[in-house]
């Protein structure tokens, strides 16, 4: 499964961002493998939720993991048909384990 989240750094042991739209960082993960980071190009200026969903469509990411998303970004991916998942307070890498461990 691939899967998206939305990090306050460049790497797994960075804390999950609290915002999806205007974070920092997107990792991605390839199942528990770490296979690209993304700096996110919309942090500033309107719009950022819609076209970090489109960036990570375009991406093929199946799941998305963020502190909370937006409305914009939340409807996107559901006509998508990718999966959000809201998680906090966690650093990257026990976020990826949490949600593999439901599966």
């Amino acid at each position: 499964m691939k899967i998206a989240v939305a990090s306050e750094g460049k790497d797994e042991s960075s804390q999950v961002s609290e915002v999806s739209g205007r974070a920092p960082y997107y990792l991605i993960f390839e199942g528990r493998k770490p296979v690209k980071t993304i700096k996110n190009p919309f942090t500033v200026g309107g719009g950022a939720g819609f076209s970090v969903a489109q960036m990570l469509i375009n991406e093929g990411v199946e799941l998305v993991i963020s502190g909370n998303f937006g409305k914009n970004m939340q409807n996107m991916f559901d006509s998508k048909k990718v999966t959000s998942k809201v998680i906090s307070g966690k650093i990257v890498k026990e976020a990826v384990e949490e949600v593999l461990k439901e599966e």
